[in-house]
């Protein structure tokens, strides 16, 4: 399966930034992503945080791992934690 990445940075609460990645397919429009990122915030407790375009930008499209792929196809997205998530 290929999907395209979203490489996405919000400042938490508490100011410190938090960097993460949005896997989606590769046909999802811009607006579908920017909802799984809201979710995903909604579920690590920085729901209102501000998420738009400028938080989070198309970086790249790559062939998904099958835990990517696995939680594609139950979820409609994955995220890839990188720097400040928890």
């Amino acid at each position: 399966m290929k999907v395209s990445v979203f490489d996405t940075y919000v400042v938490k609460k508490n100011g410190i930034t938090m960097h993460f990645d949005i896997i989606v397919p590769e046909d999802q429009p811009h607006e579908k992503v920017i909802q799984y990122g809201i979710e995903y915030l909604k579920r690590v407790g920085q729901e209102g945080q501000p998420l738009t375009t400028k938080e989070c930008s198309f970086c790249h499209i790559e062939e998904a791992s099958e835990e990517v792929e696995s939680a594609i196809k139950e979820d409609g997205y994955y995220i890839y934690e990188m720097e400040e998530c928890n």
